[in-house]
């Protein structure tokens, strides 16, 4: 049975998902691949984009708008579909950034698939009123999992400096909702986070997209492997279209996963975009447990699914 209809009630068109999915993005379920079939494959990452912006607007306070004329008429199923192709079991859908700390759309997703999907959050950490807006959201909204800061090369807007009084009250409220402090840093900021976690011992920390390493130096990137020392820092396997082109896996970033992977390690690992059996492919070297738990265990763990 396909798990999309467990819920049958349909948001009807106003939905709209964040890329497409080209013939050679299906290439082999990860099924196939999947060593440990109790051990779920779980995917942190799609954004849900959505064609009614009468519904649901782009913020005033948007860094991009999204040309969402093109969105399929229900975006969520067709983006479930693809899950169910390459043996996903479960998704943590990311609020994208046009719809600023407006989260109507999340939520209408996560009450469609209570079960399957979990969502990210977002604020503005110059906003004074952020940290009492995040706690309302996850007092309300229990598959919220996470809030997520922007801060790299292109995305100065969000915050001057981890060090800013926005930004701690904000990640303090977040670990006081019990959420995962999701990342989208460059290595140039790795630094300040390493202070922020040192403040809040025990937050848990996902950070994005490798830390999105083609926009730092090599000095700087030292900084995030630094993080790995942290118990509770996870590194997202994920972004790898951001710096390499030869699709599906990528493999022209093996030697730099590589040495990622070796500092983080697989119990600080999670895989987040493109093909599940991009694990398989720059994790060959590990044992069947080791894959799983990036593909899908930690996550599991972390989020008790």
């Amino acid at each position: 049975m396909n798990r999309r209809r467990f819920n049958e009630r349909i948001i009807g068109g106003a939905l709209g998902i964040a890329g497409s999915v080209s013939a050679t993005t299906l290439v082999g379920s990860s099924r196939q691949n999947h060593f440990n079939d109790q051990t779920p494959v779980i995917e942190w990452n799609t954004h849900i984009f959505s064609g009614d912006l009468e519904k649901y607007p782009f913020h005033p306070n948007a860094t991009y708008q999204r040309d969402v004329s093109q969105e399929p008429d229900d975006p969520l199923a067709a983006y479930l579909d693809r899950c169910d192709q390459l043996g996903i079991d479960h998704a943590v859908i990311v609020h994208p950034e046009p719809y600023g700390d407006d989260h109507r759309l999340v939520i209408d997703c996560l009450e469609r698939e209570p079960e399957r999907l979990r969502g990210t959050s977002l604020f503005y950490p110059k906003d004074q009123d952020a940290p009492n807006k995040l706690k309302a959201l996850a007092k309300a909204n229990p598959g919220i999992v996470s809030t997520r800061f922007h801060a790299h090369k292109g995305k100065e807007m969000y915050l001057d400096s981890f060090s800013d009084t926005g930004v701690r009250n904000l990640w303090k409220a977040a670990v006081d909702s019990n959420f995962i402090v999701e990342l989208h840093i460059g290595p140039d900021y790795a630094k300040q986070v390493a202070a922020v976690i040192k403040e809040f011992p025990g937050c848990r920390v996902l950070i994005d997209h490798l830390a999105e390493p083609h926009l730092g130096t090599g000095v700087e990137f030292a900084d995030v492997l630094d993080l790995a020392k942290f118990p509770n820092v996870y590194m997202k396997l994920s972004g790898l279209n951001h710096f390499a082109t030869d699709e599906p896996h990528y493999l022209s970033a093996k030697p730099f996963t590589k040495w990622v992977i070796e500092a983080f390690g697989p119990d600080q690992l999670v895989w987040g975009s493109g093909v599940p059996t991009i694990v398989d492919k720059h994790m060959d070297k590990y044992t069947a447990d080791d894959i799983s738990k990036v593909k899908g265990g930690n996550l599991q763990k972390l989020l008790n699914w």
